[in-house]
């Protein structure tokens, strides 16, 4: 039995538009300029906590910081959704995969709850014994707890398990767990590939089922 893990934000979903505008949503709050897409789209992947510190900028106070992420997660859990769309083939990926008996789960560093609703909002939930989040465990990726606790959960083998990713981060949690990994170049931090190359490089998620035999 083939277990694949996949990151969510940049690898499954394209979630960069509504994170940019919540993002900016908290800054026009805090009296602060709006920053390019780019720009944010740039500190997306360890998680809201270093999103919005980075977001936010060096000269504000720790006070600052934390009612900033609070109103940036009451912001992002209503708006979430209004952008936010799977990447093309991502759900006949899925659906091949499922068809061929694989399990498969959501490891991603964006909180839980919020993973959650996502997949379920977008219909993927159904596809995925388990979603976890970067407040799930002590240590976010690239630590390889979520791996390891994923594969204990399902009874896999990590000789087949498969980490895919659009960031180095995702590499480098399945070379910390073992496992093989698949970076996607369609994502958010595809360059980060450069200095964590995967096992494996896909263009669209659609070349991922004949992959995983």
């Amino acid at each position: 039995m083939n277990l694949v893990i996949f990151d969510l934000d940049g690898t499954l979903v394209d979630s960069v538009q509504d994170l940019c505008n919540s993002v900016n949503a908290t800054r026009t709050y805090m009296g602060l300029a709006p920053l390019p897409g780019p720009t944010v789209a740039s500190y997306v992947g360890n998680g809201a906590p270093v999103l919005i510190r980075r977001a936010m900028g060096p000269h504000v106070t720790e006070a600052q910081i934390e009612e900033s992420l609070a109103y940036f997660l009451g912001y992002y859990r209503e708006h979430m959704l209004e952008h936010t769309r799977p990447y093309p083939g991502v759900v006949d990926a899925l659906e091949q995969l499922r068809l061929r008996n694989t399990k498969m789960a959501v490891l991603t560093n964006k909180p839980e709850r919020f993973s959650r609703d996502m997949c379920s909002g977008l219909g993927l939930g159904d596809y995925f014994f388990q979603v976890y989040g970067g407040n799930s465990f002590e240590q976010k990726k690239p630590d390889p707890i979520g791996i390891h606790t994923l594969v204990r959960e399902c009874g896999g083998d990590p000789a087949r398990t498969w980490m895919v990713g659009d960031s180095s981060t995702d590499v480098l949690t399945a070379r910390n767990a073992g496992v093989k990994s698949v970076g996607v170049t369609y994502g958010i931090s595809p360059e980060s590939l450069k200095d964590a190359p995967p096992d494996v490089l896909l263009d669209s998620m659609s070349g991922l089922p004949p992959l995983i035999r």
